[in-house]
């Protein structure tokens, strides 16, 4: 039996989804079984691959590099799925969104300068910090998901249903099906 290219991704947020993917326990054996795991923080591989089956995608987007790596996504895998609220919705990483779209500035002077404790000192080199886009949004507002699971986390027996189903071969949701709120 071929397994299936599994990939998961951790964008802007706080890695909660993938912490709740973990509490699959047992189940994560027979999932090893049937999936080949291409990329995931938990794998830590550094390039996204060609010819991905299924994607959880867990995080908002925040920045230039999610924009870069969520296309990549998009093209190279079959199902896409939005795991967990940040993806869903934007959730709390678009919380900086209410300080309007020159937030970037603001958001790194807080982070970087007035919550710093020692060294404030925000990074300048180019390439050390992505730049911040001027706004957050959920990943269905730059590319088709397939499928939407939300929580946060979502909770693992969530996960694991979403994950027999699509093993199961059950067909992807079109985007004109899925419901956001």
């Amino acid at each position: 039996m071929e397994r299936l290219r599994f990939a998961s991704v951790w964008l802007g947020g706080c890695a909660g989804c993938h912490m709740s993917f973990l509490d699959l326990d047992e189940f994560l054996l027979d999932l090893a079984g049937r999936v080949e795991v291409v990329y995931s923080p938990i794998a830590d591989l550094k390039v996204y691959p060609e010819n991905v089956d299924l994607c959880l995608v867990e995080g908002a987007i925040c920045n230039v590099d999610h924009v870069e790596l969520i296309h990549q996504i998009r093209a190279r895998t079959k199902i896409v799925v939005s795991f967990g609220d940040c993806a869903v919705t934007a959730n709390v990483p678009a919380m900086r969104n209410v300080l309007g779209a020159k937030n970037a500035d603001n958001v790194l002077q807080r982070a970087y300068i007035e919550a710093a404790e020692t060294n404030p000192v925000k990074p300048a080199l180019d390439g050390v910090l992505p730049p911040l886009l001027p706004k957050v949004v959920p990943v269905h507002a730059l590319v088709k998901v397939d499928h939407c699971l939300p929580g946060c986390p979502p909770p693992a027996d969530r996960i694991k249903a979403l994950l027999l189903h699509l093993l199961d071969g059950a067909p992807a949701l079109s985007g004109s099906q899925l419901k956001f709120g």
